[in-house]
């Protein structure tokens, strides 16, 4: 597995994580044995929210964890009708007892609602100081959005930007991407295979993506998976709720694209190709 600083936190941290969106859908005991081969596999990025399954994907993870929280880099998310001072610790308190742990290694705003920024950002700043997480993040933040993070909390305090990114819908790298470069957050990428539609090999962009991955021993999704974390400040979190497609996405890691392999994978999905939701 390959690992790299998660933005200003110096943590280091698996380029392929675990997503859990729609967890609480699979199978149970499938799922907890998922996370459990991802951590065996070096996966040690695992996200969630209270928002998913309304904390049942947090208690799955909380379960699957137990005896190996050392290991893991936890992530969840306060969803914006709770994001005021007061709801954003209740939020967080709730979700620590879900997931039988003392501290979250990330907190995020899921989205912007109808709360102040500065209010959501007082809460984390106290739940830091208080050792309840030990940094924090947003997450369907656009360049706007995290100009105005800035102003609020000053330079290294946001540590990461969750957003959608995958070969369809590559449009922060026109603006979120470069800004995080900038400032040093990290970008996770969520639904890196898309929602549902990932190219068919009968297709055009399919067969190029089953071409490289030819080259390489591997799969098409590994190799969707390996140009969308190319860069040092991009973590993708696909969701896998089986051993054996946790198996796969974690070798994307071990794949090293060419400069042609990764151009023509450029060229065959151009950025701008889909509007994005939400646009940027």
């Amino acid at each position: 597995m390959e690992y790299h600083p998660f933005g200003p936190s110096k943590h280091e941290v698996s380029v392929i994580g675990e997503g859990t969106w729609y967890f609480e859908e699979s199978e149970r005991v499938t799922a907890i044995s998922a996370l459990k081969k991802g951590l065996d596999l070096g996966i040690n990025h695992l996200d969630t929210a209270e928002l998913y399954g309304n904390g049942e994907a947090e208690r799955i993870i909380g379960e699957a964890i137990e005896g190996r929280r050392n290991q893991v880099f936890l992530v969840s998310k306060v969803q914006p009708g709770h994001a005021s001072r007061k709801g954003t610790i209740s939020a967080c308190e709730r979700s620590l007892s879900r997931l039988r742990t003392d501290h979250l290694d990330c907190y995020l705003l899921h989205w912007r609602g109808r709360y102040p920024l500065e209010e959501t950002i007082e809460a984390f700043e106290e739940l830091k100081r208080e050792g309840k997480i030990l940094s924090w993040g947003v997450s369907n933040f656009g360049v706007p959005d995290l100009d105005q993070v800035l102003e609020v909390a000053g330079k290294g305090s946001l540590t990461c930007n969750q957003v959608l990114y995958h070969l369809k819908d590559r449009s922060i790298e026109q603006g979120v991407i470069p800004w995080c470069e900038k400032h040093g957050v990290a970008v996770t990428a969520y639904s890196p295979f898309g929602h549902g539609d990932f190219p068919s090999s009968r297709t055009k962009e399919g067969r190029v993506l089953e071409e490289i991955a030819k080259a390489h021993n591997a799969t098409a999704r590994q190799v969707a998976l390996r140009f969308l974390a190319r860069r040092p400040s991009v973590f993708a979190i696909p969701k896998a709720s089986s051993p054996e497609h946790v198996s796969e996405n974690a070798g994307a890691a071990e794949i090293r694209l060419t400069k042609d392999e990764i151009d023509r994978i450029d060229e065959t999905f151009p950025v701008g190709a889909s509007p994005g939701f939400p646009p940027w």
